[in-house]
């Protein structure tokens, strides 16, 4: 059966802003275009009308802004959203307005290929409904020098790094200023656990334990890295990977 296109709207008030995107998304035979609107009343109305899989927004338009436009939609009654700003002051707003991601202008492409990525993996589980998804939770961490608004479910394991934690996800680390505790308190307990006092793991992404010296244990996760599993730690991780199977 053939995959269904995925629904995109782009919204800019600058017509160069919008033929930027759409020329990258030309390239993507996953993805249709399927309308343009210059401002914020506009967007309003595609969202509402052609109900897009996902929507580029630009925070800045006359009338209403791209935060005006998700207030007045509703963030439920939302796409995906991916903003397009000038300024990067905008990425924690983003981050509240529970946005997947945020684009600086002028856009990079390498940059643009990974949001797609992701924009790709939140559609395809809203679509299935995946009962493993977090919706609306997301952590702000720096990547380059730019803020990334990061899915909870993309996250395998934190660690931490002195006055920082170290976000691993996929085959990215990113750094956040914030202690393990902090972090830890923002997310779902039934899906992370510490498994030694400056680690937490995302119980998921657990392929085994391998018996270590002194009736300890090593934490494999599915993508091979292995994790210390402190004796106080181990009771609360088997429980939840029990509860899990």
């Amino acid at each position: 059966m053939r995959e269904k296109k995925l629904r995109v709207l782009v919204v800019d008030d600058e017509p160069l802003a919008r033929r930027g995107v759409r020329a990258r998304l030309l390239g993507q035979p996953d993805m249709d275009v399927v309308g343009e609107a210059e401002n914020g009343l506009d967007a309003v109305w595609a969202v509402r009308q052609l109900a897009p899989d996902l929507v580029f927004l630009d925070v800045q338009m006359p009338g209403l802004d791209g935060f005006a436009v998700i207030e007045q939609v509703g963030v439920e009654r939302m796409p995906v959203v991916v903003f397009l700003t000038a300024f990067d002051d905008h990425a924690l707003k983003a981050f509240e307005a529970q946005a997947l991601d945020y684009l600086l202008k002028p856009i990079d492409d390498e940059r643009f290929g990974v949001t797609l990525q992701r924009a790709r993996r939140r559609i395809a589980e809203r679509r299935a409904g995946a009962a493993t998804a977090l919706p609306g939770l997301r952590i702000a961490a720096r990547d380059r020098g730019r803020v990334l608004l990061l899915d909870a479910n993309e996250i395998d394991w934190i660690e931490a790094d002195g006055d920082y934690v170290r976000i691993h996800a996929g085959d990215r680390a990113l750094l956040m200023r914030e202690t393990l505790k902090a972090i830890e308190s923002r997310l779902p307990p039934e899906k992370f656990v510490r498994i030694h006092r400056s680690t937490l793991v995302n119980v998921t992404c657990v392929r085994e334990l391998v018996p270590h010296v002194n009736r300890e244990f090593i934490v494999i996760l599915k993508d091979g890295a292995r994790l210390k599993l402190s004796r106080g730690f181990r009771d609360r991780l088997v429980t939840l990977l029990q509860a899990s199977v």
